[in-house]
C-alpha cells in the first residue's frame, strides 16, 4: 500500500465549493423546470420548500455517494486533483454514504470537523475518521494510467491454416 500526499483544508475547499455550484446548478434546473411544470405560482405552494431541502438532501447523497464509490472523485475532486481512497482504492458504497453522512457531524461541531483537515498531520476530516477514508493528490501516473489495457487482435487461424499447404 502506498499513500498519496494527502490533501489539505484549502484544496479540500476549493473542491467542495466547485460541488456546491454543481447542487446549486441541478437545484436551479429542477426549481425552473418545475415552474415550467407546475406554473410560476409553484414557490408559494406550503409544500415547495420541503421538496427542495428532500431533493436536495436526496440528491447530494446519491451524487456523493456514487461518484465516491465509482471513482473517489466527485467533478470537484476532479477539477482540483485530488481523490478518497480506502487503501489506495475507491471507497465502497457503504463507506462512501458512510463519509456523506459524517459530513453532517463535521457540519454539527462547527465546523470543526472539517477544520481538523488543516490541523491533522495526516489532513484526515472528521468524515474521513468516521469512513476509514483519505483525501489524497492524484499522482500523475495515476491520472495518466489507461482505464484498461487494449485489446489484442486474436490470431485468425485461417491465414496461418492457407500458408501451410
Amino acid at each position: 500500500m502506498t499513500e498519496g500526499r494527502p490533501a489539505g483544508f484549502w484544496i479540500r475547499a476549493l473542491a467542495a465549493l466547485i460541488d456546491f455550484v454543481v447542487f446549486g446548478l441541478v437545484q436551479f434546473s429542477v426549481g425552473l423546470i418545475g415552474g415550467r411544470g407546475w406554473g410560476a405560482d409553484v414557490e408559494s405552494t406550503p409544500t415547495f420548500r420541503p421538496m427542495v431541502v428532500l431533493f436536495t438532501c436526496v440528491f447530494t447523497a446519491v451524487y456523493t455517494t456514487l461518484l465516491l464509490a465509482l471513482g473517489g472523485q466527485t467533478i470537484g475532486k476532479m477539477l482540483t486533483g485530488v481523490r478518497v481512497v480506502v487503501a489506495d482504492e475507491p471507497p465502497s458504497i457503504g463507506a462512501a454514504l458512510l463519509r456523506y453522512i459524517g459530513y453532517y457531524a463535521s457540519l454539527g461541531t462547527l465546523t470543526l470537523g472539517y477544520m481538523m483537515a488543516g490541523l491533522r498531520q495526516d489532513k484526515r476530516a472528521l468524515h474521513d475518521l468516521i469512513a476509514g477514508t483519505r483525501v489524497e493528490h492524484v499522482s500523475r501516473a495515476h491520472a495518466e494510467a489507461p482505464l484498461a489495457p487494449p485489446p489484442t487482435a486474436p490470431a485468425d487461424a485461417s491465414s496461418s491454416a492457407a500458408g501451410s499447404v
